[in-house]
Protein backbone atom coordinates (compact mmCIF):
# COMPACT_ATOMS: atom_id res chain seq x y z
CA UNK A 1 0.00 0.00 0.00
CA UNK A 2 1.28 3.60 -0.90
CA UNK A 3 1.49 6.11 1.72
CA UNK A 4 0.29 8.45 -0.54
CA UNK A 5 -3.28 8.83 0.43
CA UNK A 6 -5.46 11.20 -1.42
CA UNK A 7 -8.19 11.98 1.49
CA UNK A 8 -5.65 12.03 4.59
CA UNK A 9 -3.25 14.78 5.42
CA UNK A 10 0.34 14.36 7.55
CA UNK A 11 -1.13 14.69 10.70
CA UNK A 12 0.91 17.54 12.33
CA UNK A 13 3.30 16.44 14.92
CA UNK A 14 2.34 18.56 17.83
CA UNK A 15 -1.50 17.01 18.32
CA UNK A 16 -2.00 14.14 20.15
CA UNK A 17 0.06 11.21 18.10
CA UNK A 18 -0.46 9.12 20.95
CA UNK A 19 -3.86 9.13 20.53
CA UNK A 20 -3.38 7.02 17.05
CA UNK A 21 -2.44 4.28 19.54
CA UNK A 22 -5.18 4.06 21.63
CA UNK A 23 -7.71 4.17 18.38
CA UNK A 24 -6.00 1.06 17.05
CA UNK A 25 -6.11 -0.22 20.55
CA UNK A 26 -9.52 -0.70 19.91
CA UNK A 27 -10.56 -0.28 16.28
CA UNK A 28 -7.59 -3.06 15.21
CA UNK A 29 -8.95 -5.22 17.99
CA UNK A 30 -7.14 -4.25 20.89
CA UNK A 31 -3.52 -5.52 18.84
CA UNK A 32 -1.57 -2.02 19.27
CA UNK A 33 -3.41 -1.39 22.75
CA UNK A 34 -2.02 -4.62 23.74
CA UNK A 35 1.28 -3.76 22.19
CA UNK A 36 0.67 -0.06 24.72
CA UNK A 37 0.21 -1.88 27.82
CA UNK A 38 2.44 0.31 30.33
CA UNK A 39 2.70 4.08 29.90
CA UNK A 40 6.51 3.69 29.00
CA UNK A 41 5.57 1.70 25.66
CA UNK A 42 3.01 4.64 25.53
CA UNK A 43 5.78 7.65 25.74
CA UNK A 44 8.08 5.88 23.75
CA UNK A 45 6.40 4.50 20.76
CA UNK A 46 4.72 7.59 19.88
CA UNK A 47 7.74 8.77 17.61
CA UNK A 48 6.96 5.62 15.27
CA UNK A 49 3.94 7.83 14.43
CA UNK A 50 5.59 10.93 13.56
CA UNK A 51 5.98 10.09 10.12
CA UNK A 52 3.59 7.26 9.48
CA UNK A 53 0.21 8.64 10.92
CA UNK A 54 -2.35 10.25 8.72
CA UNK A 55 -5.47 11.27 9.28
CA UNK A 56 -8.87 12.15 6.98
CA UNK A 57 -8.93 15.50 5.46
CA UNK A 58 -12.70 14.93 6.69
CA UNK A 59 -14.37 12.50 8.62
CA UNK A 60 -17.97 13.47 10.00
CA UNK A 61 -20.91 14.63 8.23
CA UNK A 62 -22.62 17.85 9.88
CA UNK A 63 -23.60 17.54 13.21
CA UNK A 64 -27.71 18.43 12.93
CA UNK A 65 -27.93 15.16 10.82
CA UNK A 66 -26.20 12.58 13.21
CA UNK A 67 -27.82 10.79 16.61
CA UNK A 68 -27.82 12.12 19.28
CA UNK A 69 -26.34 10.40 22.38
CA UNK A 70 -28.60 9.74 25.12
CA UNK A 71 -26.88 11.22 28.33
CA UNK A 72 -26.83 8.15 29.95
CA UNK A 73 -24.41 6.68 27.18
CA UNK A 74 -20.53 5.92 27.78
CA UNK A 75 -20.13 3.48 25.10
CA UNK A 76 -17.98 4.61 21.97
CA UNK A 77 -18.68 3.25 18.63
CA UNK A 78 -15.65 3.24 16.36
CA UNK A 79 -16.27 2.73 13.02
CA UNK A 80 -12.95 0.37 10.75
CA UNK A 81 -12.81 0.61 7.11
CA UNK A 82 -10.54 -1.87 5.53
CA UNK A 83 -8.93 -1.75 1.91
CA UNK A 84 -6.90 -4.96 0.55
CA UNK A 85 -4.54 -2.97 -2.01
CA UNK A 86 -4.62 -5.27 -5.46
CA UNK A 87 -6.63 -8.49 -3.55
CA UNK A 88 -9.90 -9.02 -2.54
CA UNK A 89 -12.47 -7.76 -4.92
CA UNK A 90 -9.73 -5.64 -7.31
CA UNK A 91 -8.06 -2.73 -7.14
CA UNK A 92 -10.79 -0.30 -8.36
CA UNK A 93 -11.81 -0.75 -4.64
CA UNK A 94 -8.87 0.62 -3.04
CA UNK A 95 -10.13 2.57 -0.34
CA UNK A 96 -6.46 4.40 0.63
CA UNK A 97 -5.99 5.80 -3.01
CA UNK A 98 -9.76 6.83 -4.39
CA UNK A 99 -11.43 9.39 -2.28
CA UNK A 100 -14.48 9.40 -4.28
CA UNK A 101 -15.08 6.52 -6.30
CA UNK A 102 -13.04 3.92 -4.13
CA UNK A 103 -15.34 1.44 -1.70
CA UNK A 104 -14.51 -0.50 1.36
CA UNK A 105 -13.53 -4.21 0.72
CA UNK A 106 -14.04 -4.63 4.74
CA UNK A 107 -16.34 -2.93 7.23
CA UNK A 108 -16.55 -3.31 10.67
CA UNK A 109 -18.56 -1.40 13.82
CA UNK A 110 -16.16 -1.53 16.72
CA UNK A 111 -18.30 -1.17 20.02
CA UNK A 112 -16.93 -0.83 23.53
CA UNK A 113 -19.80 -0.93 26.07
CA UNK A 114 -20.49 1.80 28.84
CA UNK A 115 -19.02 -0.87 31.19
CA UNK A 116 -15.79 -1.42 29.26
CA UNK A 117 -15.57 -5.13 30.13
CA UNK A 118 -15.42 -6.43 26.77
CA UNK A 119 -15.54 -5.41 22.93
CA UNK A 120 -17.73 -6.10 20.16
CA UNK A 121 -16.51 -6.25 16.47
CA UNK A 122 -19.33 -6.31 14.42
CA UNK A 123 -19.08 -6.84 10.85
CA UNK A 124 -21.12 -5.34 7.68
CA UNK A 125 -21.45 -7.04 4.37
CA UNK A 126 -20.33 -4.86 2.17
CA UNK A 127 -22.95 -5.94 0.27
CA UNK A 128 -25.78 -5.08 2.35
CA UNK A 129 -28.43 -3.26 0.31
CA UNK A 130 -29.08 0.45 2.60
CA UNK A 131 -30.23 3.59 2.43
CA UNK A 132 -27.31 6.17 1.52
CA UNK A 133 -28.87 9.00 3.06
CA UNK A 134 -29.46 11.67 -0.01
CA UNK A 135 -28.50 8.90 -2.58
CA UNK A 136 -31.36 6.22 -1.97
CA UNK A 137 -30.51 2.36 -2.24
CA UNK A 138 -27.31 1.31 -2.94
CA UNK A 139 -24.57 -1.44 -1.72
CA UNK A 140 -23.22 -0.16 1.72
CA UNK A 141 -19.77 0.14 0.16
CA UNK A 142 -21.41 2.74 -2.11
CA UNK A 143 -21.30 5.52 0.41
CA UNK A 144 -17.42 6.25 0.25
CA UNK A 145 -17.80 6.67 -3.54
CA UNK A 146 -20.70 8.80 -3.15
CA UNK A 147 -19.55 11.33 -0.68
CA UNK A 148 -16.55 9.64 1.19
CA UNK A 149 -15.99 9.07 4.87
CA UNK A 150 -18.70 11.23 6.14
CA UNK A 151 -21.30 9.88 3.73
CA UNK A 152 -19.72 6.10 5.48
CA UNK A 153 -20.33 7.17 8.52
CA UNK A 154 -23.85 9.17 7.82
CA UNK A 155 -24.92 5.79 6.45
CA UNK A 156 -23.68 3.84 8.98
CA UNK A 157 -25.47 5.95 11.59
CA UNK A 158 -28.46 5.91 10.18
CA UNK A 159 -28.94 2.15 9.86
CA UNK A 160 -27.98 1.71 14.04
CA UNK A 161 -29.39 4.92 14.96
CA UNK A 162 -26.07 4.98 16.43
CA UNK A 163 -22.95 7.62 16.96
CA UNK A 164 -19.88 6.83 15.85
CA UNK A 165 -17.18 8.44 17.92
CA UNK A 166 -14.08 7.54 15.68
CA UNK A 167 -13.36 6.53 12.07
CA UNK A 168 -9.77 4.65 11.32
CA UNK A 169 -8.96 2.68 8.05
CA UNK A 170 -6.27 0.06 7.57
CA UNK A 171 -4.93 -1.76 4.95
CA UNK A 172 -5.20 -5.21 5.17
CA UNK A 173 -1.18 -5.56 4.58
CA UNK A 174 -0.97 -4.08 7.85
CA UNK A 175 -2.07 -6.27 9.70
CA UNK A 176 -0.23 -9.21 7.75
CA UNK A 177 3.27 -7.73 8.30
CA UNK A 178 2.36 -8.58 11.90
CA UNK A 179 2.35 -11.71 11.08
CA UNK A 180 5.57 -11.38 9.57
CA UNK A 181 7.08 -9.29 13.17
CA UNK A 182 5.23 -12.07 15.00
CA UNK A 183 7.30 -15.20 13.12
CA UNK A 184 4.22 -16.68 11.86
CA UNK A 185 0.51 -17.05 13.32
CA UNK A 186 -1.67 -20.03 14.37
CA UNK A 187 -5.39 -19.59 12.59
CA UNK A 188 -8.74 -21.59 12.71
CA UNK A 189 -10.20 -22.25 9.57
CA UNK A 190 -13.77 -22.68 10.52
CA UNK A 191 -14.64 -23.51 6.94
CA UNK A 192 -16.12 -27.50 6.77
CA UNK A 193 -13.95 -28.54 3.97
CA UNK A 194 -10.55 -27.96 2.70
CA UNK A 195 -9.76 -25.17 -0.22
CA UNK A 196 -7.03 -23.61 -2.36
CA UNK A 197 -6.46 -20.38 -3.06
CA UNK A 198 -5.69 -18.49 -6.67
CA UNK A 199 -1.57 -18.35 -4.93
CA UNK A 200 -1.70 -22.15 -4.60
CA UNK A 201 -1.98 -22.74 -0.75
CA UNK A 202 -4.28 -25.51 0.66
CA UNK A 203 -6.11 -24.71 3.76
CA UNK A 204 -8.02 -27.27 5.94
CA UNK A 205 -10.07 -27.14 8.72
CA UNK A 206 -8.86 -26.39 12.08
CA UNK A 207 -5.67 -24.32 13.52
CA UNK A 208 -2.82 -24.29 10.81
CA UNK A 209 0.32 -22.18 11.08
CA UNK A 210 0.69 -19.47 8.57
CA UNK A 211 3.03 -17.14 7.21
CA UNK A 212 2.55 -13.59 6.18
CA UNK A 213 1.93 -14.99 2.19
CA UNK A 214 -0.24 -17.75 3.43
CA UNK A 215 -2.32 -15.33 5.86
CA UNK A 216 -2.60 -13.00 3.18
CA UNK A 217 -4.00 -15.22 0.67
CA UNK A 218 -5.88 -16.59 3.36
CA UNK A 219 -7.39 -13.11 3.98
CA UNK A 220 -8.44 -12.66 0.08
CA UNK A 221 -10.03 -15.58 -1.09
CA UNK A 222 -13.40 -16.11 -1.50
CA UNK A 223 -14.03 -17.90 -4.89
CA UNK A 224 -14.44 -21.50 -3.34
CA UNK A 225 -17.17 -20.38 -0.68
CA UNK A 226 -20.83 -20.57 -1.45
CA UNK A 227 -22.01 -18.14 0.36
CA UNK A 228 -18.51 -16.07 -1.03
CA UNK A 229 -18.11 -13.10 1.20
CA UNK A 230 -19.45 -13.98 4.48
CA UNK A 231 -16.87 -16.45 5.02
CA UNK A 232 -14.43 -14.62 3.71
CA UNK A 233 -15.10 -12.11 6.30
CA UNK A 234 -15.19 -15.12 8.36
CA UNK A 235 -11.86 -15.78 7.65
CA UNK A 236 -10.79 -11.98 8.33
CA UNK A 237 -12.40 -12.65 11.89
CA UNK A 238 -10.42 -16.05 12.23
CA UNK A 239 -6.95 -14.19 11.27
CA UNK A 240 -7.51 -11.44 13.12
CA UNK A 241 -8.26 -13.43 16.27
CA UNK A 242 -5.17 -15.01 15.61
CA UNK A 243 -2.93 -12.02 15.54
CA UNK A 244 -4.72 -10.59 18.44
CA UNK A 245 -3.90 -14.22 20.28
CA UNK A 246 0.01 -13.66 19.54
CA UNK A 247 0.17 -10.06 20.27
CA UNK A 248 -1.16 -10.88 23.97
CA UNK A 249 1.78 -13.38 24.28
CA UNK A 250 3.54 -12.22 27.31
CA UNK A 251 6.60 -13.60 25.56
CA UNK A 252 5.94 -10.70 23.01
CA UNK A 253 4.69 -8.37 25.28
CA UNK A 254 7.93 -8.49 27.18
CA UNK A 255 10.22 -7.69 24.44
CA UNK A 256 10.59 -4.28 23.73
CA UNK A 257 12.15 -4.76 20.82
CA UNK A 258 9.39 -7.18 19.37
CA UNK A 259 6.72 -4.43 20.03
CA UNK A 260 8.51 -1.60 18.41
CA UNK A 261 8.94 -3.73 15.39
CA UNK A 262 4.99 -4.76 15.61
CA UNK A 263 4.20 -1.04 15.61
CA UNK A 264 6.55 0.42 13.04
CA UNK A 265 5.02 -1.96 10.86
CA UNK A 266 1.66 -1.37 11.66
CA UNK A 267 1.40 2.39 11.96
CA UNK A 268 1.65 2.79 8.14
CA UNK A 269 -1.09 1.07 7.16
CA UNK A 270 -3.24 3.31 9.30
CA UNK A 271 -5.71 6.49 8.41
CA UNK A 272 -7.32 8.42 11.58
CA UNK A 273 -10.04 10.41 12.67
CA UNK A 274 -8.12 13.74 13.93
CA UNK A 275 -10.62 14.06 16.80
CA UNK A 276 -8.69 12.55 20.02
CA UNK A 277 -6.42 14.68 21.61
CA UNK A 278 -3.69 12.78 24.05
CA UNK A 279 -6.18 13.21 27.65
CA UNK A 280 -8.77 11.56 25.38
CA UNK A 281 -6.05 8.72 24.14
CA UNK A 282 -4.55 8.34 28.03
CA UNK A 283 -8.06 8.10 29.12
CA UNK A 284 -9.20 5.39 26.96
CA UNK A 285 -6.32 3.45 27.19
CA UNK A 286 -7.20 3.36 31.07
CA UNK A 287 -11.04 2.68 30.33
CA UNK A 288 -10.21 -0.58 28.31
CA UNK A 289 -7.64 -1.67 29.92
CA UNK A 290 -10.20 -5.28 30.92
CA UNK A 291 -11.05 -5.98 27.87
CA UNK A 292 -8.63 -6.75 25.68
CA UNK A 293 -9.18 -10.93 26.88
CA UNK A 294 -13.35 -10.42 26.39
CA UNK A 295 -13.47 -9.88 22.48
CA UNK A 296 -16.45 -10.57 20.38
CA UNK A 297 -16.63 -11.27 16.50
CA UNK A 298 -19.58 -11.46 14.63
CA UNK A 299 -21.34 -10.82 11.37
CA UNK A 300 -24.55 -8.84 10.67
CA UNK A 301 -27.36 -11.07 9.67
CA UNK A 302 -28.87 -10.94 6.23
CA UNK A 303 -32.29 -11.92 5.21
CA UNK A 304 -31.15 -13.50 1.55
CA UNK A 305 -29.45 -12.47 -1.45
CA UNK A 306 -30.76 -11.83 -4.32
CA UNK A 307 -30.63 -9.15 -7.15
CA UNK A 308 -31.20 -5.48 -7.18
CA UNK A 309 -33.56 -3.59 -9.58
CA UNK A 310 -30.30 -2.19 -11.88
CA UNK A 311 -29.19 -6.11 -11.47
CA UNK A 312 -26.59 -5.53 -8.91
CA UNK A 313 -26.17 -8.55 -6.38
CA UNK A 314 -26.92 -7.76 -3.08
CA UNK A 315 -27.71 -8.81 0.26
CA UNK A 316 -31.31 -8.07 1.75
CA UNK A 317 -31.37 -6.43 5.22
CA UNK A 318 -32.55 -8.87 8.14
CA UNK A 319 -35.05 -5.95 9.70
CA UNK A 320 -35.58 -7.82 13.03
CA UNK A 321 -31.59 -8.36 13.10
CA UNK A 322 -31.21 -4.84 12.19
CA UNK A 323 -33.98 -3.39 15.13
CA UNK A 324 -32.09 -5.89 17.71
CA UNK A 325 -28.46 -4.81 16.93
CA UNK A 326 -30.00 -0.95 17.21
CA UNK A 327 -31.36 -1.23 20.45
CA UNK A 328 -28.54 -3.22 21.88
CA UNK A 329 -25.98 -0.99 20.67
CA UNK A 330 -28.75 1.93 22.73
CA UNK A 331 -28.70 -0.20 25.50
CA UNK A 332 -24.99 -1.23 25.68
CA UNK A 333 -25.71 -5.21 25.63
CA UNK A 334 -24.17 -5.85 22.16
CA UNK A 335 -22.41 -8.38 24.25
CA UNK A 336 -25.35 -9.78 25.01
CA UNK A 337 -26.25 -10.10 21.61
CA UNK A 338 -23.20 -11.57 20.39
CA UNK A 339 -23.70 -14.10 22.51
CA UNK A 340 -26.49 -16.10 20.45
CA UNK A 341 -24.13 -15.31 17.47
Amino acid sequence: MTNQVDYARPRPKRRGRRAVLIIVSVVAVVVVGALVASMWYLNSLGSAYEDNAQTFEESFPEEEVRPVRAEEDESINILLLGSDDNGGSGATEELARVPQGGRSDTMMLVHVPSDRQSVQIMSIPRDLWVEVPGHGSHKINAALSLGGIPLTVSTIESLFDARIDHVAAVDMLGFTGLVEALGGVTVYSGYDQAFTTAEGFTFHPGEQEMNSEEALSFVRHRMSFPDGDLQRVRNQQAFIRAVLDETLDPGNLSSPGRVQEMVETFSPHLIVDDTLDAGTAAALRWNVRGAAGNVDMFTVPTGGSGYSQDGQWIFYQDEQAMADIADAIADSTLDEYAAYR
